[in-house]
């Protein structure tokens, strides 16, 4: 197993240090750039709410995307991102 490597990241305005495989950096970056754009387009459009609704609303856009493309791999890469997301978030709980 390869040595996992701190990573600070951002979503939607709090910090979190979670620790990942060296190869899945650039796509936990780039998952996380996906969502906080998403956020601030989110908060443009329905003004007025809470981080945790922005974030709600986010999380619901992303899983539907995947099937509204049809793109089974990019479904399935979603679903493992995501997971290794919330295992490292249960770590430092």
């Amino acid at each position: 197993m390869a040595e996992l490597i701190p990573i600070n990241i951002v979503i939607g305005d709090r910090n979190y240090r979670i620790k990942a495989s060296p190869d899945d950096e650039e796509i936990i970056r780039r998952t996380l750039k996906t969502i906080n754009d998403k956020i601030i387009e989110f908060k443009t459009q329905f003004a007025g709410k809470d981080m945790q609704d922005y974030i709600a609303m986010v999380l619901i856009w992303y899983a539907t995307q995947a099937k509204a493309d049809g793109n089974p791999t990019l479904e399935a890469d979603i679903l493992d991102v995501f997971q290794k997301m919330e295992k490292q978030l249960d770590k430092i709980r």
